[in-house]
């Protein structure tokens, strides 16, 4: 096996042909008051206004009411247009808990928002379609804007396959999930693009990290990782880095690789093109609505907003559960690059999804936080944020829900590493 140093400008081998985005991916609407719930946005009782909040500052705020409401909390998400946090409240079936959660939530500076299904409803409807409608062409998440569970079918679905799936949601009961119509097929995506090589296939890299004994590596696809054991960053080229651990499918679609050369060198940085660089300093956790920016070595730069969390999407390949799911566009090729925020906090690795960037489409990431804690490594100075924050970028908007909210970016090129 060869061993080499990397310089700098090589570390990160994917984003050579990367593209500047030419048009903002399709956003979702600004997150307010839906007919499934009720908006206190008033602000309730005197003296108890919601209040302006940050996106880095939401979660912090959400994750203290998601454990005082317990059973009461429903979800939360970041309205980026009025800057407060909307924090879902099960009604209980008009309840004095749930009016008395309301006032906690409205104490608290957040928008307190009546909604009919319960995070327990919710889950377990995921829990009955993973039981009873895995089937390879769909998805699943939790959309806290509707109070819904979003069922995503691919072109793929149909016939009797589609009759099961669309009878499992009608089985969930009325107002408790949804089906929609993906233009695409879902798939990994692991083909095309010029970043990492390895046994025939093309990824791309997605962050580099320092492992538990200090050696440098970085993460991938798991999908990418058990195609091969062995990557280089030339076709057919020697190889710079090999697989230390790899999951796919099951619980998660992530890889560990180290450099085969100890002395590489793994800034942490995304490489923004024109000499400019942008520092990956810490990772956080993906929230509904959050705006995120992706990169990847076939399509180089998107960006989009996270529309669900702790999404199953099922590939031919197999299941994978605890995805984040986005509206941002990829391509194959794209396959294990870095979804980033605007103030350089790493959140996801692209997993698969359908559609491509003329047509728009779903695409599925793994959580950055989830793959550092299975592997043992660290990402950036201080290793996964506290408590999932985040913080806001230049410019954009920001999500809370269970985990972190940050601001998108718009750049060129990608260089991503681990600090020293």
């Amino acid at each position: 096996m060869s061993h080499r140093r990397i310089s700098k400008g090589k570390a990160v081998l994917a984003g050579a042909g990367a593209v500047g985005v030419a048009a903002a991916a399709i956003l979702l609407p600004n997150a307010n008051a839906s007919q499934s719930g009720t908006d206190d946005g008033a602000g309730g009782a005197a003296g108890q206004n919601p209040r302006t909040v940050s996106a880095a500052s939401a979660p912090e705020l959400v994750a203290r009411l998601s454990s005082q409401l317990g059973e009461d909390y429903a979800g939360a998400y970041y309205d980026a247009q009025k800057k407060q946090v909307v924090v879902n409240v099960a009604d209980g079936g008009g309840s004095g808990g749930s009016a008395e959660s309301a006032q906690q939530v409205r104490a608290s500076g957040a928008v307190a928002r009546s909604v009919r299904n319960s995070m327990g409803e919710l889950r377990s409807a995921t829990g009955t379609l993973t039981r009873d409608a895995t089937i390879p062409g769909t998805a699943w998440a939790v959309d806290p804007r509707t109070n819904q569970v979003l069922v995503t079918a691919d072109t793929t679905v149909t016939g009797e396959r589609w009759d099961t799936l669309e009878s499992t949601v009608r089985s969930l009961g009325d107002g408790v999930a949804r089906i929609q119509k993906s233009a695409g097929e879902f798939k990994p995506f692991l083909e095309g693009g010029d970043a990492i090589f390895g046994g025939g296939a093309r990824c791309s890299l997605g962050f580099n990290v320092t492992t538990q004994d200090g050696t440098p590596g970085f993460l991938t696809a798991g999908h990418c990782g058990v195609a091969a054991e062995q990557w280089s960053e030339d076709q057919n080229g020697a190889p710079v880095g090999t697989v230390q651990a790899a999951t796919f499918p099951g619980d998660g679609d992530f890889a560990l690789l180290t450099y085969d050369d100890p002395a590489t060198e793994a800034p942490s940085e995304v490489d923004l093109g024109d000499g400019q660089t942008l520092p990956i300093g810490q990772a956080g956790e993906a929230a509904v609505g959050l705006e995120v920016v992706r990169m990847g070595s076939t399509t180089g730069l998107a960006d989009g907003s996270v529309t669900g969390l702790n999404a199953t999407v099922n590939y031919a390949e197999g299941s994978v559960s605890g995805l984040i799911q986005t509206n941002v566009c990829a391509e194959p090729g794209d396959s294990g690059g870095p979804l980033f925020t605007a103030d350089g906090t790493a959140i996801g690795l692209t997993s698969g999804g359908s559609g491509d960037c003329t047509s728009g489409g779903e695409t599925f990431f793994q959580p950055v936080t989830t793959a550092l804690t299975a592997v043992g490594a660290e990402i950036g100075a201080g290793g996964a944020a506290d408590d999932g924050a985040a913080g806001d970028g230049a410019a954009g908007d920001g999500a809370a829900d269970d985990g972190a909210a940050g601001d998108g970016a718009a750049g060129d090129g990608s260089e991503v590493g681990s600090a020293h």
